[in-house]
């Protein structure tokens, strides 16, 4: 806001023209033009809300269920959520809404189970080849 009211009460001042302004505060023209159009429409320059963008698929009680579910069978599967819940969206849209509630999730059911002691060679030297010297 500092630097709109700056740029903007430049201009007021009659410091130069729009290409010499805008230079002046390291903006591009268009900016400043942009910046003229939103005081003369609105009266203010300050800049607008932002737009929002697509509300979530799970909220309220369809996020709950989630939980429900996630608790009931740990081992479920991203599709298997969306098909339990009923809600009709996309699997990205499952997995943003658990991530939003802090829960993990087996991504498919061919996954292994992972393993917690280390993979080396009886060598020990990485790739399984022994080293000469």
């Amino acid at each position: 806001m500092d630097l709109r009211e700056r740029i903007l009460q430049a201009y007021d001042a009659g410091l130069g023209t729009q290409h010499t302004i805008a230079a002046m505060f390291n903006v591009s023209r268009k900016c400043l033009c942009d910046l003229l159009r939103l005081r003369r429409q609105t009266g203010s320059f300050a800049p607008k809300p932002h737009g929002g963008g697509r509300t979530a698929a799970y909220e309220g009680d369809a996020l709950e269920q989630l939980r429900e579910l996630i608790r009931q069978q740990p081992d479920i599967t991203l599709e298997e959520l969306r098909e339990q819940t009923g809600v009709d969206c996309s699997l990205v849209a499952v997995h943003n809404a658990l991530k939003r509630l802090d829960l993990r999730y087996k991504k498919s059911r061919s996954t292994p189970v992972s393993k917690s002691d280390l993979t080396s060679s009886s060598s020990g030297s990485p790739g399984g080849k022994k080293r000469s010297r």
